[in-house]
């Protein structure tokens, strides 16, 4: 294992770890990157959902380090799990510059996180749906019905969420 990965091992799923750490080499060295996109298939679940929290982080500030791998980003997260990996894959997923058949394929990978037990899981992909729906006009009109379904029965953070995200698109549809 590369020694970036090293550095994302041990403790619990409650801790980051060394992530920031992680974060300021691969900012520095941004050839790195790729070894944190090899984490995401680690043998170690705690690798995997600690090189996601890198990778979120990485690529708020860089979006452009996802392109090269963004086929094995949505493989990842139409397979993945593990709550922890979803909810970044779902801050990310976003980030990418997606065709319509791979924005469809994204939107049907979401509506299954919609399913997921956590909500953090379900925020973050309603998140993902609205930010999708606002580079893709045409998915704004499903988009709004599913959050405004979501927004009746979810969590609290859920439902303070869809409100904001639902005005949003409801501003975007109008304009």
């Amino acid at each position: 294992m590369h020694s970036l990965l090293n550095k994302l091992e041990g403790g619990d799923r409650r801790s980051i770890g060394r992530s920031e750490e992680v974060v300021a080499d691969v900012i520095e060295e941004p050839g790195l990157f790729s070894v944190l996109v090899d984490g995401l298939d680690a043998d170690d679940p705690i690798v995997r959902m600690r090189a996601a929290d890198a990778m979120e982080k990485i690529t708020a500030l860089h979006p452009e380090y996802l392109a090269p791998c963004k086929k094995l980003l949505i493989a990842l997260a139409a397979i993945s799990r593990e709550k922890e990996v979803r909810w970044h894959l779902a801050q990310m997923l976003p980030r990418v510059k997606l065709n319509r058949p791979e924005r469809q394929h994204v939107v049907g990978i979401l509506m299954e996180y919609f399913d997921d037990s956590s909500s953090i899981v379900k925020t973050h992909a309603m998140q993902a749906l609205a930010d999708i729906a606002r580079q893709a006009p045409e998915l704004r009109p499903s988009a709004l019905a599913h959050l405004r379904e979501l927004t009746l029965i979810g969590t609290p953070a859920m439902k303070a969420r869809g409100r904001k995200l639902c005005a949003e698109l409801e501003r975007l549809s109008c304009s």
